[in-house]
Protein backbone atom coordinates (compact mmCIF):
# COMPACT_ATOMS: atom_id res chain seq x y z
CA UNK A 1 0.00 0.00 0.00
CA UNK A 2 1.28 3.20 -0.91
CA UNK A 3 1.98 5.34 2.10
CA UNK A 4 -0.09 8.63 2.27
CA UNK A 5 3.41 10.64 3.10
CA UNK A 6 6.53 9.70 2.18
CA UNK A 7 10.02 11.48 2.68
CA UNK A 8 13.26 8.90 1.96
CA UNK A 9 16.69 10.28 2.71
CA UNK A 10 15.51 14.21 2.21
CA UNK A 11 17.98 16.59 2.50
CA UNK A 12 18.12 20.53 2.14
CA UNK A 13 21.24 23.08 2.05
CA UNK A 14 20.89 26.79 1.95
CA UNK A 15 24.34 27.65 0.98
CA UNK A 16 26.75 26.23 3.92
CA UNK A 17 23.94 25.18 6.05
CA UNK A 18 22.56 21.44 5.59
CA UNK A 19 18.95 22.10 6.89
CA UNK A 20 17.52 18.73 6.55
CA UNK A 21 20.42 15.81 6.50
CA UNK A 22 18.82 12.41 5.03
CA UNK A 23 15.81 12.48 6.74
CA UNK A 24 13.24 9.08 6.69
CA UNK A 25 9.29 9.17 7.60
CA UNK A 26 6.03 8.04 6.62
CA UNK A 27 2.93 8.59 7.91
CA UNK A 28 0.27 5.69 6.80
CA UNK A 29 -3.33 5.93 5.66
CA UNK A 30 -5.16 7.31 8.81
CA UNK A 31 -2.43 7.64 10.87
CA UNK A 32 -1.90 10.56 12.80
CA UNK A 33 2.52 11.50 13.42
CA UNK A 34 3.34 14.47 15.23
CA UNK A 35 6.06 16.34 14.59
CA UNK A 36 8.62 17.92 17.29
CA UNK A 37 11.85 19.42 17.48
CA UNK A 38 13.21 22.70 18.43
CA UNK A 39 14.11 25.80 16.92
CA UNK A 40 15.97 25.31 13.60
CA UNK A 41 15.58 21.45 13.96
CA UNK A 42 14.07 21.36 9.80
CA UNK A 43 10.50 20.82 10.89
CA UNK A 44 9.57 23.93 8.52
CA UNK A 45 11.67 23.17 5.91
CA UNK A 46 10.40 19.90 5.38
CA UNK A 47 6.66 21.11 5.84
CA UNK A 48 7.66 23.50 3.27
CA UNK A 49 9.16 20.72 0.80
CA UNK A 50 6.05 18.72 1.52
CA UNK A 51 3.54 21.48 0.19
CA UNK A 52 5.92 22.33 -3.01
CA UNK A 53 7.17 26.08 -1.23
CA UNK A 54 10.96 24.28 -1.24
CA UNK A 55 13.17 22.11 -3.07
CA UNK A 56 14.81 19.26 -1.45
CA UNK A 57 18.43 19.15 -2.61
CA UNK A 58 18.21 15.27 -2.43
CA UNK A 59 16.22 12.50 -1.61
CA UNK A 60 12.44 12.10 -2.08
CA UNK A 61 9.15 13.28 -1.06
CA UNK A 62 5.41 12.26 -2.01
CA UNK A 63 2.13 13.18 -1.08
CA UNK A 64 -0.41 10.51 -1.83
CA UNK A 65 1.94 8.74 -4.31
CA UNK A 66 2.88 12.09 -6.34
CA UNK A 67 5.71 14.09 -6.38
CA UNK A 68 5.71 16.74 -3.73
CA UNK A 69 5.16 19.84 -5.22
CA UNK A 70 3.17 18.42 -8.07
CA UNK A 71 -0.77 18.97 -9.04
CA UNK A 72 -1.53 15.78 -7.91
CA UNK A 73 0.56 16.21 -4.91
CA UNK A 74 -1.47 19.41 -3.78
CA UNK A 75 -4.60 18.34 -4.91
CA UNK A 76 -4.33 15.32 -2.22
CA UNK A 77 -3.10 17.99 0.51
CA UNK A 78 -4.64 20.13 2.88
CA UNK A 79 -2.60 22.71 4.70
CA UNK A 80 -3.15 24.79 7.76
CA UNK A 81 0.47 27.31 8.49
CA UNK A 82 0.90 28.59 11.91
CA UNK A 83 0.99 32.47 11.37
CA UNK A 84 -1.78 32.31 8.42
CA UNK A 85 -4.19 35.14 7.68
CA UNK A 86 -7.70 35.42 6.27
CA UNK A 87 -9.28 38.61 4.93
CA UNK A 88 -11.35 40.53 8.00
CA UNK A 89 -14.14 41.44 6.28
CA UNK A 90 -14.83 38.00 5.01
CA UNK A 91 -17.24 36.04 7.03
CA UNK A 92 -16.84 32.33 7.96
CA UNK A 93 -18.83 31.13 5.02
CA UNK A 94 -17.02 33.35 2.57
CA UNK A 95 -13.71 32.20 3.63
CA UNK A 96 -14.53 29.21 3.01
CA UNK A 97 -16.28 29.70 -0.23
CA UNK A 98 -12.83 30.84 -1.59
CA UNK A 99 -11.01 28.51 -0.66
CA UNK A 100 -13.25 25.89 -2.43
CA UNK A 101 -12.85 27.93 -5.41
CA UNK A 102 -8.85 27.64 -4.88
CA UNK A 103 -8.85 24.08 -4.26
CA UNK A 104 -11.46 23.61 -7.36
CA UNK A 105 -14.01 22.03 -4.84
CA UNK A 106 -17.55 21.13 -6.05
CA UNK A 107 -18.87 20.46 -2.45
CA UNK A 108 -20.89 24.25 -2.63
CA UNK A 109 -22.98 25.05 0.66
CA UNK A 110 -23.34 21.47 2.06
CA UNK A 111 -19.53 21.36 2.06
CA UNK A 112 -19.22 25.14 3.96
CA UNK A 113 -22.40 24.03 6.65
CA UNK A 114 -20.43 20.63 7.05
CA UNK A 115 -17.16 21.97 7.69
CA UNK A 116 -18.20 24.68 10.00
CA UNK A 117 -20.13 22.11 12.48
CA UNK A 118 -17.03 19.57 12.43
CA UNK A 119 -14.89 22.84 13.77
CA UNK A 120 -18.06 23.96 16.04
CA UNK A 121 -18.28 26.94 14.16
CA UNK A 122 -22.16 26.45 12.71
CA UNK A 123 -23.37 29.43 14.27
CA UNK A 124 -20.81 31.73 13.43
CA UNK A 125 -20.92 31.61 9.74
CA UNK A 126 -22.05 34.79 8.82
CA UNK A 127 -19.14 36.36 11.15
CA UNK A 128 -16.62 38.59 9.85
CA UNK A 129 -13.20 37.18 10.74
CA UNK A 130 -11.85 40.26 12.26
CA UNK A 131 -15.04 39.56 14.71
CA UNK A 132 -13.51 36.43 16.05
CA UNK A 133 -11.55 35.41 18.67
CA UNK A 134 -8.15 34.36 18.17
CA UNK A 135 -9.32 30.94 18.68
CA UNK A 136 -12.29 30.85 16.37
CA UNK A 137 -10.21 31.86 13.67
CA UNK A 138 -7.92 29.00 14.73
CA UNK A 139 -10.67 26.32 14.10
CA UNK A 140 -11.68 28.21 11.02
CA UNK A 141 -8.28 28.20 9.55
CA UNK A 142 -8.66 23.80 10.61
CA UNK A 143 -11.86 23.89 8.10
CA UNK A 144 -10.13 25.85 5.32
CA UNK A 145 -7.69 22.66 5.99
CA UNK A 146 -10.14 19.98 4.91
CA UNK A 147 -11.80 21.76 1.79
CA UNK A 148 -11.94 19.12 -0.61
CA UNK A 149 -11.57 16.29 0.99
CA UNK A 150 -7.87 16.18 0.90
CA UNK A 151 -6.22 12.74 1.67
CA UNK A 152 -3.57 13.98 3.73
CA UNK A 153 -3.23 16.83 6.30
CA UNK A 154 -0.49 19.03 7.76
CA UNK A 155 -0.90 21.46 10.48
CA UNK A 156 1.41 23.28 11.74
CA UNK A 157 0.75 24.35 15.58
CA UNK A 158 -3.35 23.82 15.29
CA UNK A 159 -4.26 24.26 18.88
CA UNK A 160 -1.91 27.26 20.17
CA UNK A 161 -4.58 29.49 20.11
CA UNK A 162 -7.43 27.22 21.56
CA UNK A 163 -8.42 27.10 25.48
CA UNK A 164 -8.77 23.88 26.49
CA UNK A 165 -12.20 23.41 25.38
CA UNK A 166 -10.56 24.64 21.99
CA UNK A 167 -8.26 21.42 22.45
CA UNK A 168 -10.85 19.05 22.88
CA UNK A 169 -12.88 20.02 20.07
CA UNK A 170 -9.94 19.72 17.62
CA UNK A 171 -8.54 16.70 19.56
CA UNK A 172 -12.15 14.79 18.69
CA UNK A 173 -12.34 16.35 15.15
CA UNK A 174 -8.51 14.65 14.56
CA UNK A 175 -9.76 11.27 15.61
CA UNK A 176 -12.84 10.91 13.53
CA UNK A 177 -10.58 12.26 10.26
CA UNK A 178 -8.67 8.89 11.63
CA UNK A 179 -11.51 7.49 11.31
CA UNK A 180 -12.34 8.16 8.09
CA UNK A 181 -9.16 7.05 6.77
CA UNK A 182 -7.60 10.91 6.40
CA UNK A 183 -3.54 11.14 7.04
CA UNK A 184 -2.34 13.56 9.14
CA UNK A 185 0.99 15.39 10.11
CA UNK A 186 0.80 17.57 13.05
CA UNK A 187 3.75 19.87 14.25
CA UNK A 188 3.72 21.14 17.73
CA UNK A 189 5.14 22.32 20.60
CA UNK A 190 2.53 21.07 22.89
CA UNK A 191 3.72 17.65 23.55
CA UNK A 192 0.71 16.57 25.85
CA UNK A 193 -1.38 17.45 22.80
CA UNK A 194 1.03 15.31 20.69
CA UNK A 195 0.61 12.54 23.32
CA UNK A 196 -2.71 12.16 23.77
CA UNK A 197 -3.94 12.08 19.53
CA UNK A 198 -0.75 10.84 17.76
CA UNK A 199 -0.14 7.33 16.77
CA UNK A 200 3.35 7.68 16.46
CA UNK A 201 5.82 10.41 16.76
CA UNK A 202 9.14 11.72 15.64
CA UNK A 203 11.57 13.62 16.78
CA UNK A 204 13.79 16.21 15.00
CA UNK A 205 17.21 17.74 15.83
CA UNK A 206 19.85 19.43 13.81
CA UNK A 207 17.97 18.18 10.68
CA UNK A 208 17.59 14.72 11.67
CA UNK A 209 15.34 12.01 13.26
CA UNK A 210 16.79 11.28 16.72
CA UNK A 211 13.67 9.53 18.03
CA UNK A 212 10.94 7.96 16.36
CA UNK A 213 8.01 5.32 17.31
CA UNK A 214 4.89 5.41 19.08
CA UNK A 215 4.71 7.80 22.23
CA UNK A 216 4.06 4.66 24.50
CA UNK A 217 7.02 2.81 22.72
CA UNK A 218 9.42 5.85 23.35
CA UNK A 219 8.27 6.02 27.28
CA UNK A 220 11.00 4.42 29.00
CA UNK A 221 10.06 1.91 32.63
CA UNK A 222 10.65 4.10 35.58
CA UNK A 223 10.13 1.90 38.38
CA UNK A 224 7.32 0.81 40.43
CA UNK A 225 5.82 2.98 43.43
CA UNK A 226 4.26 1.10 46.60
CA UNK A 227 2.51 2.71 49.23
CA UNK A 228 1.79 0.72 52.56
CA UNK A 229 1.55 1.43 55.97
CA UNK A 230 5.29 2.55 55.97
CA UNK A 231 5.07 4.97 53.46
CA UNK A 232 5.60 5.38 49.83
CA UNK A 233 9.04 3.39 48.47
CA UNK A 234 10.14 3.12 45.16
CA UNK A 235 11.64 0.31 43.22
CA UNK A 236 13.17 1.62 41.10
CA UNK A 237 14.31 -1.40 38.30
CA UNK A 238 10.97 -3.00 38.91
CA UNK A 239 8.78 -3.50 35.79
CA UNK A 240 4.97 -3.98 35.77
CA UNK A 241 5.15 -7.30 35.42
CA UNK A 242 6.70 -7.20 38.88
CA UNK A 243 3.67 -5.64 40.53
CA UNK A 244 2.23 -9.05 41.69
CA UNK A 245 4.82 -10.31 43.31
CA UNK A 246 6.17 -7.02 45.57
CA UNK A 247 2.16 -6.72 46.07
CA UNK A 248 2.34 -10.55 47.64
CA UNK A 249 6.16 -9.56 49.43
CA UNK A 250 5.22 -6.47 51.24
CA UNK A 251 1.44 -8.50 52.72
CA UNK A 252 3.71 -11.43 53.62
CA UNK A 253 6.20 -8.96 55.72
CA UNK A 254 2.80 -7.92 57.55
CA UNK A 255 2.58 -4.43 55.62
CA UNK A 256 -0.77 -2.65 54.49
CA UNK A 257 -0.59 -2.11 50.46
CA UNK A 258 -2.37 1.31 50.28
CA UNK A 259 -1.62 1.69 46.07
CA UNK A 260 0.65 1.02 43.84
CA UNK A 261 1.73 2.59 40.15
CA UNK A 262 3.56 1.74 37.31
CA UNK A 263 6.12 4.75 36.32
CA UNK A 264 7.21 5.39 32.78
CA UNK A 265 8.99 8.45 31.50
CA UNK A 266 6.11 11.23 29.39
CA UNK A 267 7.00 12.00 26.11
CA UNK A 268 8.60 15.34 27.25
CA UNK A 269 10.94 13.29 29.24
CA UNK A 270 11.85 11.03 25.76
CA UNK A 271 11.91 15.00 24.00
CA UNK A 272 14.26 16.83 26.57
CA UNK A 273 16.61 13.36 26.55
CA UNK A 274 17.20 13.44 23.39
CA UNK A 275 16.72 17.52 22.41
CA UNK A 276 18.50 18.52 25.44
CA UNK A 277 18.48 21.95 26.53
CA UNK A 278 17.63 23.38 23.16
CA UNK A 279 14.57 25.77 23.04
CA UNK A 280 11.14 24.88 21.25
Amino acid sequence: MTSALAVHGLRKRFGPVEALRGVDLEVGAGELVGLLGPNGAGKSTLVKILVGLVRASDGTAEVNGARAGSSSARAALGYLAELFRFPGWYTADEVLELHQRLAASTGGAAERKRLLELVALDEAADRRVDAMSKGMQQRLGIAQALVGEPRVLLLDEPTSALDPVGRRIVRGLLERLRDRGTSVLLNSHLLSEIELVCDRVAILRGGEVVAAGGPHELAKPRGVELETDLGTHLIEDATREAVPRLVADAVAAGRRVYGVRVLASTLEDVYLEVVGDETT
